[in-house]
């Protein structure tokens, strides 16, 4: 039996006292935790997650919101818990030199500590799938600030396919590269279409007839989509809650 914990579900400025993007994906041979964002560390504490039952942490793309939790995840694994077992770090092209350079700005150096545990980087280029400890990921380009390499992901535990969309404004392409998922976590910032790189409950009730995934849940909302009482049918994420695949 798999499940994801939802840590973190809130957009990057923390709508409604939420935390940032964090999603723990529990497979039958270990644990991978979908970005991490800069309130992971305090929503693993809250929901009494160990950092070690994590094998890997798989970015979507370089806002902090997405990987500014890593450096202090690192530290807490060494000081905290005492961490032996490698981590993996996956992320799209760059991810290692990106988390070194935010950890240094941070003044939590990677380069001039002595870890107590192995800290192996990986990149997942778009278009490519490959194992990663406990799952098999393949990686998709998204429609969101060009800087950041965004990409969308899909993770596949041997018997559920998770997709994440990661953050993404509409392209054409998106039904089609999530399409056959058990669960597609599916960001949900606004309202209305009034960003580019952000999708709206307006665009996404328009396409629900394109997706074909058996469920699908918005994350990543702002403080109107928060503000709403009336989904137009759709399920909403919220922190601390665990879906069963």
């Amino acid at each position: 039996m798999s499940e994801i914990v939802l840590i973190g579900t809130s957009d990057a400025f923390g709508a409604g006292g939420r935390r940032q993007s964090a999603y723990l994906l529990r497979a039958p041979s270990g644990g991978a935790l979908i970005d991490c964002g800069q309130t992971t560390g305090s929503g693993l504490a809250a929901l009494g997650i160990s950092r070690d039952e994590i094998d890997v942490i798989v970015i979507s793309h370089f806002h902090a919101d997405h990987f500014g939790g890593i450096p202090l995840f690192l530290l807490a694994a060494e000081y905290q818990d005492a961490r032996r077992k490698p981590i993996r770090i996956v992320g799209p092209p760059s991810v290692e030199t990106r988390v070194r350079r935010v950890a240094m700005a941070l003044g939590h150096g990677i380069e001039d500590h002595e870890w107590s545990f192995p800290i192996q980087f990986q990149e997942l280029v778009a278009g490519s799938e490959t194992e990663l400890g406990p799952i098999r990921a393949r990686a998709f380009e998204t429609r969101h600030s060009p800087n950041s390499c965004p990409h969308g992901l899909i993770l596949d535990t041997g018997a559920h396919r998770i997709a994440y969309s990661g953050d993404t404004g509409w392209f054409d392409e998106l039904p089609g590269e999530v399409a056959g998922a058990d669960l597609f976590l599916c960001e949900c910032t606004q309202v209305g279409r009034s960003f580019e790189y952000h999708l709206s409950l307006e665009e996404l009730a328009e396409q629900r007839r394109n997706f074909d995934v058996k469920d699908l849940i918005l994350t990543h909302l702002g403080d109107e989509m928060r503000n709403l009482t009336d989904y137009m049918g759709f399920d909403i994420a919220d922190d601390g809650r665990v879906v069963k695949l």
